[in-house]
C-alpha cells in the first residue's frame, strides 16, 4: 500500500520499502490498484520467493517476506481492520501465533481444469506461438476464466502435486477436453485432494457428463499408480458452477471418508466436509476458543456454523452440553459419527441455516446458551443470527472468525 494525492494505492508482490514505478490499471473513489513495471530499488526487507509461480498464482502472495515481517503485517491489518472499519478501540491485542510449518501445511486444495490457460509473462515475452492452452491449477485473482497451470505447489505434501501431474499427463495422452469455463462444454472439470496427518489421500475428480469408459480407466490407472489414495470418488456436474452442493459423489475406490487427529479426539471427514485446513494450527485454534470460554462445567454451549463438530466436540467434555447447528447436511451427518466416534454424549447437531434454526422457540426448547461460539463464512453472520445471539444474551461470545472485516 502508498498513498499518492490522498488517495491509496494497492500494488501486488511488492514489499515495504520497495522504490517502484507503477502502472495504474483500476481508479476508484478513494483507491487504485497498479502493478509495479520498474523496481527502483529494493527492499532491504525483501526475500526470493522459493515457488516458481509466484508473481502469477493468487496464492502465498507474501512469500518475497520474512515469515517474521508476514506476522507482524497480518496482525497490524487485524489491529487496523477493528480500529479503521470497526471503529474500537483496541487497548490490548495478543500476539498473533505463528504456524509450525510455512509449507505443506494445508489438508486440501482445489484445482481447476481449463482449456484457457493464463500465459505468464514470460511466454508473453518471448512472442512464440502457443500451441498447448490445457491448464490444471488456480484461478487468477479476477478473472474466472483464466486458470494458471500448476506444476508444483508447496501447501500441500506429496503426492499431491505428483497425482496432479500424473493426471494431466494421462489427459494429455487420451485427449482428453479439458472445461471452458465460458462456453460450458468439455470434461475434466475440477480435482480435489485432501489428506489426513497419517498420510492418507482422498481424491475427487469432477467431470461435466457421464462416460465411464473414459471415467474408470482413467481412476483404475490412478489407484495403481498412487498406493496412498486410500479415498478415490468421482461425480458427474452438469451444473454451470463448481460446487458439490446437491451431486452424488460415486466411491470408485478404498473409504468413503478421512479420519483426522486432534489431541485425544478423532474426526471423520467426508467429501463434502469442512475441516480446518491446517490441522496443527486448528488445534491451536480451539484450544483458544476453549481458553476464551473458560467453561466451569455447568454450562450449556451453542456452537453455530458447527461444521463436522470440531469445536463442539472439543468442549464438549468441559461443559454439561454443547448445541451444533450446520447447514451442510453432509457435514452434520459427520459431526454426528464423529460424536459416537468418540463416545460423546452431550453434544446434539441440527441441520439448516443458523439464521432460521436460532429462534426464540428453539431457544426455548433448548435452553438459553451461557456461552455462543460463532464461526461463520467470509461473509459473516447474517443480521438475524446477530439478533438471536443478542436476544439469548449469553454470558460469553467467543467469535472465530476467517475475515476480520465482516
Amino acid at each position: 500500500m502508498a498513498r499518492i494525492d490522498n488517495m491509496v494505492l494497492f500494488v501486488p508482490y511488492t514489499v515495504p520499502g520497495d522504490i517502484v514505478d507503477v502502472q495504474v490499471v483500476r481508479i476508484r473513489k478513494r483507491w487504485m490498484e497498479g502493478f509495479p513495471v520498474r523496481y527502483v530499488r529494493y527492499s532491504s526487507r525483501r526475500i526470493e520467493p522459493f515457488c516458481q509461480h509466484f508473481g502469477e498464482c493468487g496464492g502465498c502472495r507474501w512469500q518475497n517476506l520474512p515469515y517474521e515481517d508476514q506476522l507482524k503485517y497480518k496482525q497490524k491489518q487485524v489491529l487496523d481492520q477493528f480500529e479503521r472499519i470497526g471503529k474500537i478501540n483496541v487497548p490490548e491485542i495478543n500476539t498473533i501465533i505463528p504456524s509450525e510449518h510455512t509449507r505443506e501445511y494445508r489438508n486440501k486444495l482445489e484445482f481447476t481444469f481449463s482449456n484457457k490457460r493464463w500465459l505468464t509473462r514470460d511466454e508473453m515475452q518471448k512472442n512464440e506461438e502457443i500451441t498447448q492452452r490445457k491448464a490444471v491449477g488456480f484461478h487468477i485473482p479476477g478473472r474466472f476464466d483464466k486458470v494458471l497451470d500448476i506444476r508444483q505447489c508447496y501447501l500441500q505434501p506429496e503426492p499431491s502435486n505428483a497425482i496432479r501431474n500424473y493426471i494431466r499427463d494421462y489427459a494429455f495422452r487420451h485427449n482428453l477436453d479439458f472445461f471452458d469455463l465460458i462456453s460450458q462444454q468439455g470434461f475434466l472439470r475440477t480435482l480435489i485432494i485432501r489428506n489426513s496427518q497419517k498420510g492418507e489421500f482422498m481424491v475427487v475428480l469432477s467431470f461435466f457428463r457421464e462416460d465411464e469408459a473414459l471415467i474408470l480407466p482413467m481412476l483404475d490407472e490412478l489407484v495403481h499408480e498412487f498406493p496412498a489414495i486410500t479415498s478415490l470418488f468421482y461425480v458427474v456436474n452438469p451444473k454451470a458452477n463448481d460446487t458439490l452442493n446437491g451431486l452424488e459423489l460415486v466411491l470408485h475406490h478404498g473409504n468413503n471418508h478421512l479420519y483426522e487427529q486432534m489431541g485425544n479426539l478423532k474426526f471423520r471427514i467426508g467429501p463434502k466436509s469442512f475441516y480446518q485446513t491446517n490441522a496443527v494450527q486448528a488445534h491451536k485454534l480451539y484450544a483458544i476458543v476453549r481458553d476464551f470460554a473458560n467453561l466451569k462445567g455447568n454450562e450449556t454451549v451453542y456452537d453455530l456454523y458447527t461444521g463436522t463438530g470440531t469445536i463442539a466436540l472439543f468442549l464438549a467434555g468441559q461443559c454439561t452440553r454443547v448445541i451444533g447447528i450446520e447447514y451442510v447436511e453432509e457435514a452434520i451427518a459427520d459431526a454426528r459419527q464423529n460424536a459416537e466416534l468418540n463416545s460423546i454424549r452431550n453434544v446434539e447437531f441440527y441441520t439448516g441455516d443458523s439464521k432460521d434454526i436460532l429462534t426464540p422457540s428453539f431457544i426455548e426448547i433448548h435452553g438459553k446458551p451461557d456461552v455462543v461460539i460463532t464461526d461463520p463464512p467470509r461473509s459473516g453472520m447474517h443480521a438475524d443470527v446477530v439478533n438471536s445471539i443478542l436476544h439469548c444474551n449469553p454470558d460469553k461470545i467467543v467469535y472465530v472468525s476467517c475475515n476480520p472485516v465482516s
